[in-house]
């Protein structure tokens, strides 16, 4: 099988040039490997797979801004592509790699709580992913979720039911946090909305100290009462960092596919 790999990565750190505004000119004449989506020039990584009708999109946590996330997930994508012969892309969100900071901050941001819980982010995710879709002329679309990932990716599931079919969470949170407020879009506030036509997978480390067991597993209850279809897996003696990678999850996120 002859894959086209586009693998445009920064070893390092966000380059000076991003602190200032990247415009949509710029940003397509960095060539493949960046697309313009909410006001933004975003880097990523993507490797092509037979089944072009389908595309797979991996959404990065929270990691300190400016760190090139790219160089830890295109493997990961790469990995995802070969299981499943789809189509995988992975991005890097605002202030990562060589993403742009034009009008976000980065998830890691200070400045507000739950950076990456703002209806400003889910929205700016939501044009990502359409984006995308349309580039690539997909109509299909997964989406992996890890950590604050998740947590998006799962508001952006009933934010916008009809976009996403496969949805991958991976030890998110679902519910509103303290210090949360009107500017915050949580899955719980649109869980009524999800689409049950859409498959769901939620995965959870058993040693995850950060997104605990019992968060993921009290939200995959609510979402069985609501009728979604739903599943739910464990990773055994697994923590929160690269719960996403491990074998078992892979083993998951390929077996929705399987099923088809």
């Amino acid at each position: 099988m002859l894959r086209k790999v586009l693998f445009l990565l920064l070893v390092g750190f966000v380059s000076f040039s991003f602190a200032k505004q990247v415009k949509k000119s710029e940003c397509e004449a960095k060539g493949e490997g960046y697309i313009y989506a909410g006001n933004e020039c975003i880097n990523y990584a993507m490797f092509e797979g037979d089944d072009n009708d389908k595309l797979i999109i991996i959404v990065h946590g929270t990691w300190d801004e400016g760190s090139n996330v790219l160089g830890r997930y295109a493997p990961f994508a790469e990995n995802v592509n070969m299981s499943t012969d789809i189509s995988t892309i992975a991005i890097a969100l605002p202030g990562y790699s060589n993403s742009s900071l034009n009008n976000l901050k980065s998830i890691a941001s200070k400045e507000l709580n739950h950076q990456a819980a703002t209806k400003e982010y889910v929205k700016f995710l939501q044009e990502l992913v359409i984006s995308l879709k349309q580039k690539y002329e997909s109509k299909e679309i997964t989406i992996i979720g890890h950590s604050a990932g998740a947590m998006m990716s799962a508001s952006l599931a009933g934010l916008n039911p009809d976009l996403l079919q496969n949805i991958v969470l991976v030890a998110g949170r679902y519910e509103r946090p303290a210090l949360s407020d009107e500017r915050h879009i949580l899955a719980i506030d649109v869980l009524s909305k999800m689409n049950k036509k859409s498959k769901f997978l939620m995965i959870y480390g058993s040693k995850d100290e950060i997104s605990k067991p019992l968060v993921t597993k009290d939200f995959f209850n609510k979402m069985k009462a609501q009728g979604l279809n739903v599943q739910l897996v464990e990773v055994n003696d697994a923590g929160h960092i690269d719960l996403d990678m491990t074998d078992r999850s892979v083993e998951a996120i390929t077996s929705l596919f399987e099923e088809e």
